[in-house]
């Protein structure tokens, strides 16, 4: 029993999804709740290190299906627990068309259920939709991160 306290729970689906706010890869404030608010649906991916290969091909697969997902009412944002400035260098070398949160202090990845075990954030992705619930949730993807999103909406119809 002690030793399963020392884990967060990831938020299951069906769970309402945190609505806290986070500062981006530009240095301003982002508040999650009124993003869920103004989309049909809001990817938030998780990933542990910006400019790292598993990192990239799940960030690069979301970019390269962004029409894709915002034809399907998704915004899509990332975080990880790196700075804002690695953050900018990760959107600017990617050419991501979306936000990257910088929770250098954990409370993103904390909020959503997270252990923040060594310091990272884990693979993980949560649709939340536009009631702020959680729909969808996929752990350890990374290429096909957006092709399983797209066949979740598109299953869901």
């Amino acid at each position: 029993m002690f030793f399963t306290s020392l884990f967060a729970e990831p938020l299951k689906v069906g769970a309402a999804a945190p609505t806290l706010t986070a500062t981006t890869d530009e240095g301003s404030t982002l508040n999650l709740g009124e993003v869920y608010a103004k989309n049909k649906y809001t990817l938030v991916w998780f990933y542990p290190k910006a400019l790292t290969g598993g990192c990239t091909k799940q960030g690069c697969s979301l970019r390269d299906a962004a029409a894709d997902l915002k034809a399907k009412g998704v915004a899509v944002i990332g975080v990880s627990t790196d700075t804002v400035e690695k953050q900018k260098e990760f959107k600017d070398v990617n050419h991501f068309p979306f936000p990257l949160l910088a929770d250098t202090d954990k409370a993103v990845i904390k909020a959503f259920g997270q252990s923040g075990t060594l310091g990272f954030a884990s693979r993980e992705a949560y649709l939340i939709d536009q009631k702020g619930n959680v729909v969808y949730h996929d752990e350890k993807q990374t290429d096909k991160q957006a092709e399983n999103v797209l066949n979740f909406l598109n299953a869901a119809k």
